[in-house]
């Protein structure tokens, strides 16, 4: 029997761990993020009620948490949503090495927003692959990877949640089950034709709207719901959530206000209009694009400008 340790954060690695735990699999450590601040991260959450030990991922760059992840007698590390830079000595503890999920087909989009940039960049398809970790950022062997559609109104986080969520949750089971069997899959990458891209930020969100429609629709999809894109309203920046481009052609000038009613409000694109669902404006809470219009009295007519 395989002797795994589960190493993740958030509700993906929660999953991931009770996936392996029904599967049957043993699991000897669970890394995770520290409570802090009176509230728990779910996948430390689900260790702590389901007695395995646990170690905080951070203490990892530690000598006593490397000497307890040691002790635990891993034979495979299962990478589930992993932010910590951690040295390539932990991955080599276990026996039969580590393996990582990641959301996108490598060596495409390499880097910590590979879903972001597939959508920016209007892709139709996408996948996770699974991997074994080297020295590199993302280019290790490939054990395995699954393809899934982009559809055309997909946003960031329904792309997750709908699709490479549950898919990642069965590809990390079936691959552990492949490790389990022995002799797993090292396919090495194609480094020549690999994409890497940086972390998305407010730096790549800002909304150009002379630029074709269907091109300012893939920034505001790729960056839902994190970083938003955004534009200017008043001086202070404004992101957009929750939109829907139509092929509507409406006389006006690309930024410009056609509409505001109970729905939110709509803007001219270079080639189609946007329907505008939620809004946050500079460090406030989102809300419904109606109710922000309403309190900042927008008109129609009012043009955003990049």
């Amino acid at each position: 029997m395989v002797r795994v340790a589960v190493m993740g954060q958030a509700a993906f690695g929660k999953a991931v761990l009770d996936r392996l735990r029904s599967d049957g699999v043993t699991v000897s450590i669970v890394s995770a993020p520290e409570p802090s601040g009176g509230k728990a991260d779910p996948l430390w959450e689900e260790g702590e009620q389901s007695g395995v030990p646990l170690v905080p991922t951070t203490a990892l760059k530690t000598a006593d948490g490397l000497e307890q992840w040691n002790r635990a007698g891993i034979d495979l590390c299962v990478m589930a949503f992993v932010t910590v830079y951690l040295p390539n000595e932990v991955f080599a503890v276990p026996s039969l090495g580590t393996i990582q999920y990641h959301p996108s087909l490598l060596p495409l989009h390499r880097g910590p927003s590979a879903m972001n940039w597939a959508l920016i960049n209007g892709e139709t398809e996408t996948g996770l692959s699974v991997f074994w970790p080297d020295e590199g950022l993302d280019t290790g062997p490939v054990l395995l990877s699954k393809r899934c559609e982009i559809r055309p109104d997909d946003t960031v986080g329904s792309l997750y949640f709908d699709q490479l969520f549950p898919l990642g949750i069965d590809a990390l089971a079936e691959s552990v089950a492949l490790v389990a069997d022995g002799n797993p899959p090292r396919a090495e990458q194609d480094h020549a034709v690999a994409t890497y891209e940086p972390l998305c930020k407010d730096s790549h969100a800002q909304i150009h709207w002379h630029l074709p429609a269907r091109r300012v629709y893939d920034l505001i999809r790729g960056c839902d719901p994190q970083p938003g894109a955004w534009t200017y309203f008043e001086n202070e920046p404004l992101h957009f959530y929750g939109c829907r481009l139509t092929g509507e052609q409406q006389p006006g000038m690309p930024g410009e206000v056609l509409g505001i009613d109970q729905d939110g409000f709509t803007v001219r694109l270079n080639g189609g209009v946007l329907q505008v669902g939620r809004v946050r404006a500079g460090e406030a809470r989102k809300v419904d694009a109606a109710e922000w219009a309403a309190q900042v009295g927008l008109q129609v007519g009012h043009r955003f400008r990049t």
